[in-house]
C-alpha cells in the first residue's frame, strides 16, 4: 500500500467516526453542563455572605430558580407554619440552579426544594427537551446529596408577554409532570391552568406592567395552590 492510499484511507475513516458521533450525540445528546455561568457569581456571592452571618435554618423548604421566586417578597409570610429559605437569582434557567445548587441550595439541608423555573429557558430558545433534561439534572444532584429530601417543581406559569411560547412551554410542562409520577419524592405543581382566564388566555390581574413577573394576587394564587402540597 502506498503512503498515499494510507492517507486517503485513514482520513476516510476519521470522517466517518466523527460523523457516527455526530449522529450519536443528535440522538444521545450530552447531559447539561453544571459550568456556573460568570455573570451570577455576584449574586451567589451575596447568598453565602448572608448565609455566614445568618445561617439558614435546617429541614426548611428551599424555594429556589428564577425571578419569580426572588420577587416573591412574602414568601416567609405566605407560609408562617413553615421555615422558608429563598434561594431565587432573576433571570435564571435550571441549568443555573444545577450549576450552584452545591453552594446555595444544598447546604441547607433542606426537607424540601421548590423549584420554579423553566421560563427563562423557553425565552431563550432552549427546546422543551431540553429544560426537561436539566430538570432531570437538578433532581440528579439535589437526590444525591439529599436522598430524603422531597422536590417540587411549580409548572411553567403562562405570561402575556410570553404567550407566543406557550406550545412548548405545554411540552416542557408534560414531560416534567410525567417524570414527577415516577417517583414519590417528586411533586408537580400545576399553576398553568388555574393562572388562565375563561377565554383560554392568560389572567391579566395577575401580573404587573411588564405582562410577565406577577403581583400580590399572583403570588396570593401560588401560595393557595402550593400550600397543600408541602405537606406531602
Amino acid at each position: 500500500m502506498t503512503t498515499r492510499t494510507f492517507l486517503r484511507r485513514t482520513c476516510a475513516s476519521i470522517a466517518v467516526w466523527f460523523a457516527l458521533n455526530a449522529s450519536s450525540r443528535a440522538q444521545f445528546p450530552l447531559a447539561p453542563t453544571n459550568s456556573a455561568p460568570a455573570r451570577w457569581e455576584s449574586a451567589i456571592k451575596a447568598l453565602e455572605a448572608a448565609d455566614k452571618t445568618n445561617p439558614p435554618p435546617r429541614n426548611a423548604i428551599v424555594f429556589a430558580g428564577s425571578s419569580s421566586i426572588l420577587l416573591w417578597k412574602t414568601l416567609a409570610q405566605d407560609f408562617p407554619e413553615y421555615k422558608i429559605v429563598n434561594r431565587g437569582f432573576g433571570g435564571s434557567q435550571i441549568s443555573d440552579s444545577v450549576a450552584f445548587a452545591e453552594r446555595i441550595i444544598l447546604p441547607c439541608r433542606p426537607r424540601m426544594v421548590v423549584l420554579y423555573a423553566g421560563d427563562n429557558d423557553i425565552a431563550a430558545g432552549k427546546p422543551p427537551e431540553e429544560v426537561f433534561g436539566d430538570f432531570k439534572a437538578f433532581v440528579r444532584k439535589v437526590q444525591m446529596a439529599l436522598p430524603k429530601a422531597r422536590i417540587a417543581f411549580i409548572s411553567i406559569k403562562p405570561s402575556p408577554s410570553r404567550w407566543h411560547l406557550v406550545d412548548k412551554i405545554k411540552a416542557a410542562n408534560r414531560m416534567i409532570e410525567a417524570y414527577c409520577r415516577q417517583d414519590q419524592r417528586l411533586i408537580y405543581i400545576d399553576v398553568f391552568q388555574p393562572m388562565l382566564g375563561t377565554d383560554g388566555q392568560p389572567r391579566p390581574e395577575l401580573f404587573i406592567e411588564d405582562r410577565l413577573h406577577m403581583n400580590a394576587a399572583g403570588y396570593a394564587l401560588w401560595t393557595e395552590l402550593i400550600k397543600p402540597r408541602l405537606k406531602e
